[in-house]
């Protein structure tokens, strides 16, 4: 039932300015949602306020005793997972954890964390400038270095084996929407340059399976049922 809600008003594409600087309006957030009966197909999370990446590692320092107050080398440790911070505004007929795959709100139990038992893949597609795209290349640079001659394309990030840490939202008297907010920890992440976009496409396709998930897509994990009715 959360299909149709992407198919209302609301999720119609506008047009964007056409710049040398990315803008938020240009970002596309992905998802398989609980409704979907294709494997790999994935749609627009929603109406998406912020989606913010975040990413650390610790830089552990070397000193000598002897040689005073002074930093022999800065070594760089561990990556700690990514996180993404996502708010979305909450609709009726879409809730957050049915854009990431559970069969929630109108079509299912999942209201808890504690329901989210399996990981879910998200991608961010940064769609390439028209302007950007076809930027002529830099003195003495090849012609295929950094030069588009087709025009569009944009960047694309999987978020590969993503689960849930936080989740909060807000019913206020002197605000109308609500937001859902989320945390998503990030188990690997896989970068493709470039990829060929088509501006009305509706539907984003990758036709590639997860590393992380493999061969779930090709099973049911996301079904959530009530239990038996006895008699």
């Amino acid at each position: 039932m959360a299909g149709r809600d992407r198919d209302t008003y609301i999720h119609r594409q506008g047009v964007t300015p056409e710049t040398m600087s990315v803008i938020s309006s240009k970002n596309r957030i992905y998802a398989i949602p609980a409704d979907t009966n294709a494997a790999n197909q994935f749609f627009q999370v929603g109406v998406v306020a912020t989606f913010d990446p975040s990413e650390t590692r610790a830089i552990e320092t070397v000193r000598g005793i002897g040689y005073g107050d002074h930093v022999a080398e800065l070594v760089p440790g561990v990556t700690d997972p990514m996180t993404l911070s996502l708010s979305r505004t909450a609709q009726y007929l879409s809730m957050i954890y049915q854009a990431f795959g559970y069969k929630g709100g109108i079509d299912g139990l999942v209201r808890s964390l504690r329901h989210h038992k399996w990981p879910f893949d998200i991608v961010n597609e940064t769609i390439i400038s028209g302007i950007a795209s076809v930027e002529p290349p830099a003195r003495g640079a090849s012609t295929n270095d950094g030069y588009n001659e087709e025009g569009l394309d944009a960047i694309m990030t999987y978020y590969e084996g993503c689960w849930m840490s936080d989740f909060s939202s807000s019913y206020a008297s002197d605000a109308a929407l609500v937001q859902e907010n989320v945390t998503v920890n990030v188990t690997d992440i896989v970068a493709n340059l470039t990829s060929d976009y088509n501006e009305t496409s509706s539907l984003f396709n990758l036709g590639a399976k997860s590393r992380i998930l493999g061969d779930f897509f090709t099973v049911n994990t996301i079904e959530e049922t009530a239990p038996a009715q006895t008699a």
